[in-house]
């Protein structure tokens, strides 16, 4: 059983063994998250070369060696070589280190998985098998795309606008989580499905004053 969490990676170093087309995928999430990325591989696809040349990421040409990643201390280890011998080196080593493993070829020895993913600024949605069928990972996701327009990202930033007047309305955590309750509904979903950001946000913020009203009445 996987524990769901998201990883601030900006800044932090990544290493990916293997230089095919899985290495590939795994590079380009982590370049996405800004994460400072080093491939160890021998050879590599014409588009983690390109990178490489770019500078996006460090190309280490050469089959894992102990003594690699000690140097390197990653936070994230993704093991995807052809070479079996390298890849039980580098979960061995990375485990010795604290890193967590990703094994694409060992799905037994990974501490994690990643997920398919939908972004709209901040607003996210992950769907994942547990690599029992990353095609249907994906087709999930491709209907996810289609369901949670960038409108969702555009009305979370409303949201958090909203959610700072809550918290400074009179009551506690409590008190404030019950009109957030209270305000959102199915039906604010659909508005913004349809991109009716505005009308969305005022059946919000009537849901917060009825709520708060019935609230004080309750009390007199």
């Amino acid at each position: 059983m996987l524990y769901p969490l998201n990883l601030e990676l900006a800044g932090k170093s990544c290493v990916v063994v293997g230089g095919g087309q899985v290495a590939y995928r795994k590079v380009r999430g982590l370049l996405a998250a800004e994460a400072q990325v080093t491939v160890i591989a021998p050879m590599v696809t014409d588009d983690l070369r390109a990178l490489a040349e770019t500078g996006r990421l460090k190309w280490s040409e050469q089959a894992f060696k102990a003594g690699m990643l000690k140097e390197l201390r990653p936070l994230l280890v993704f093991v995807a070589a052809d070479n079996p011998a390298a890849n039980a080196a580098a979960i061995a080593e990375a485990k010795e280190i604290g890193a967590l493993v990703n094994a694409a070829t060992d799905p037994e020895l990974t501490d994690f998985s990643v997920p398919s993913k939908v972004q709209r600024g901040d607003f996210l949605l992950t769907v994942s098998t547990g690599g029992g069928s990353p095609a249907f990972s994906r087709l999930l996701r491709e209907r996810l795309e289609r369901e949670y327009p960038d409108s969702f990202g555009q009305f979370l930033e409303r949201l958090m606008v909203l959610r700072d007047e809550i918290k400074a309305m009179p009551g506690g955590s409590r008190e404030h989580e019950r009109l957030w309750r209270k305000s959102l509904n199915q039906g604010i979903i659909d508005l913004v499905r349809v991109g009716h950001l505005d009308q969305a946000e005022e059946e919000v913020r009537n849901g917060i004053t009825n709520a708060g009203i019935k609230s004080q009445d309750s009390t007199c």
